[in-house]
């Protein structure tokens, strides 16, 4: 079982409000409801059950005031990681739904879609849920319920990480919407439309509570002292990460400030890369050191107390079949003369595949450069590259040829790279420990972790012409990986930019950066870097409309707040 400090937090979050953004303002009609102006006092419980239901917004698939037709695709996670997966080479799902088959082939538009509603919506419910939370843990507020001291301090620190998960969720829905509506704690009261902010703005917003959240003296706690919760780590990454976009979100780029951040969580002298990268993505991630000292910030699942059809359970579940979760190993269990039983393996730690998740072989072939490729049954395959050989497969597959996506299920790579198994377990010793597995999974989602820091510092260092400052931070992802980087660039050019698309998508692939990578690197609109069903075209892929660098808010919402318009184009 894990223990970590908030596990029944996030289970129960039984903070009272209610979930509807606009239902959230309003006040009950009977004195005895419990609202958010009664729910605390001056027990410590309350204020971090508030806070759990903070966290729990990126995991969450409570559906109360959703209208979707399935309520495991709602979760933050699984939708955010959807626009910025499948509408790229890095991923396709073959199911036949139509929010599917709109990403697939960036052929969305401004109809709804399941995905994009989920980032939408999610992202604005959050940001209420904190506004609400900051006006109900203000010091007039604490005063007035006669919280003492010690607690007021320790609610100070809580403020602090509702406010970083207030910009994490502005900068979700600021890179996907571009321009979104915007309040903080000191927004009107009561059923009043949001109006939009210019991106431009909501991005010096972030910055400034970033900066702010890590400066010296700043309640948010220090960094590495309170996972799985975020601290002042989660804060400068989430920084250095927004820096490094900054062009695309503001027409300017912060190259200096981008490398500052990673210096500054260098500094902390808190993080180290694991030593082996599989065990980032396996069933104890959270409880492995080797594994969680890589991760700067997390989000939190397990399969008894915080469940989600998100996360690591739908990029584990969602790459297998029924029939590939369980397999048989070489020991023998009984002989007899109608033949030989052998144990049961467990291959990814699961009770059940949904599959529908696959990776084009041009994407494999391009970034990984396997040989010796088999496909089928017992299909195999060499690679140089750790982080491809661990998490690819082609056994039990066919190459096919990708004439269309919608149930080709067994089409091309198969990716493993999320495992429910512990890193220390075989699956022979995983399947007699716990016979029947869950069908849910224990992994925490890497949302920032320090191999991307890696990229980034060096990314930035590059652009700035400086590229040899951040060569031995490349040499240690390179070691892990067992490769070597021959052609690191120092100085950025066109070349140096396709080092760093190339080399992301073997670092960080199915981790949810690729759209946003390749808009920053020109790469996803463009016709100047294809992939098969890139616009619509299958076979090799075609630019399509720039507009579409940015997803269309929902048709419900914009029916809901008359104050909103789509970008430019829808």
């Amino acid at each position: 079982m894990k223990t970590k400090y908030i596990v029944a937090a996030f289970a129960c979050a039984l903070f009272t409000l209610t979930s509807c953004v606009q239902d959230l303002e309003t006040l009950p009609l009977n004195p005895w409801d419990t609202t958010s102006e009664t729910a605390y006092g001056k027990d410590r419980t309350a204020y971090v059950q508030g806070l759990a239901k903070l966290y729990f917004n990126f995991t969450s698939n409570d559906t109360t005031d959703l209208l979707v037709s399935d309520a495991g695709a709602s979760e933050l996670i699984r939708s955010f990681w959807s626009c910025q997966e499948v509408s790229t080479d890095e991923v396709k799902c073959a199911w036949g739904d139509a929010w599917a088959e709109a990403i697939n082939t960036n052929m969305y538009d401004d109809s709804e879609n399941d995905m994009v509603y989920g980032v939408f919506v999610r992202t604005l419910q959050g940001i209420s849920y904190i506004n609400e939370y900051l006006r109900q843990t203000a010091d007039d507020k604490l005063d007035s319920r006669g919280v003492d001291a010690a607690l007021k301090a320790e609610i100070h620190g809580f403020r602090a990480e509702a406010r970083f998960l207030r910009a994490y969720f502005y900068w979700m829905a600021m890179d996907i919407f571009g321009d979104v509506p915007f309040t903080d704690e000191n927004s009107p009261f009561g059923s009043v439309n949001p109006k939009q902010k210019p991106r431009k703005e909501v991005y010096e917003f972030i910055v400034s509570e970033l900066e702010d959240l890590a400066s010296e003296g700043s309640a948010m706690p220090e960094a590495a002292s309170n996972r799985p919760r975020a601290d002042k780590g989660s804060v400068l990454g989430l920084l250095a990460r927004v820096y490094l976009n900054a062009e695309v979100y503001t027409g300017t780029p912060a190259w200096e400030k981008c490398k500052s951040a990673c210096e500054r969580i260098y500094a902390l002298g808190k993080y180290n890369l694991a030593t082996n990268y599989a065990s980032l993505f396996r069933g104890d991630n959270g409880e492995n050191p080797d594994a969680y000292n890589e991760f700067l910030f997390s989000a939190y699942y397990d399969e008894t107390s915080a469940q989600s059809w998100g996360g690591g359970t739908f990029l584990t579940c969602g790459a297998a079949s029924a029939d590939e979760v369980l397999g048989t190993s070489d020991v023998v269990l009984e002989e007899s003369a109608t033949g030989v039983v052998y144990k049961k393996i467990s291959r990814l730690g699961v009770g059940n595949g949904w599959l529908g998740l696959h990776i084009h072989e041009q994407f494999v072939n391009t970034h990984f450069a396997p040989e010796n490729v088999t496909w089928g049954e017992d299909g195999s395959f060499t690679m140089k590259d750790q982080r491809g050989a661990n998490a690819l497969h082609t056994a039990r597959r066919t190459q096919g040829d990708f004439s269309e996506l919608q149930n080709t299920f067994a089409q091309g790579w198969g990716c493993w790279k999320f495992n429910n198994i512990p890193h220390n377990e075989t699956g022979l010793e995983f399947w007699e420990r716990t016979g029947s597995p869950d069908k849910v999974t224990n992994i925490d989602y890497p949302l920032i972790r320090l191999g991307e820091i890696h990229l980034i510092y060096a990314e930035a260092c590059v652009r700035l012409g400086q590229g040899a400052t951040a060569q031995a931070k490349v040499n240690e992802l390179a070691a892990r990986a067992g490769v070597e980087y021959d052609n690191y660039p120092t100085s950025w050019s066109d070349e140096a930019m396709k080092w760093f698309r190339e080399e992301r998508a073997r670092e960080l692939f199915w981790e949810g950066h690729r759209r946003t990578d390749l808009i920053r690197y020109n790469s996803y609109c463009e016709g100047t870097y294809l992939w098969p069903f890139k616009g619509g075209d299958a076979k090799t892929g075609k630019a399509f409309p720039e507009y579409k660098k940015l997803f269309a808010i929902p048709v419900s919402q914009l029916l809901a707040n008359p104050e909103l318009k789509n970008p430019v184009g829808y």
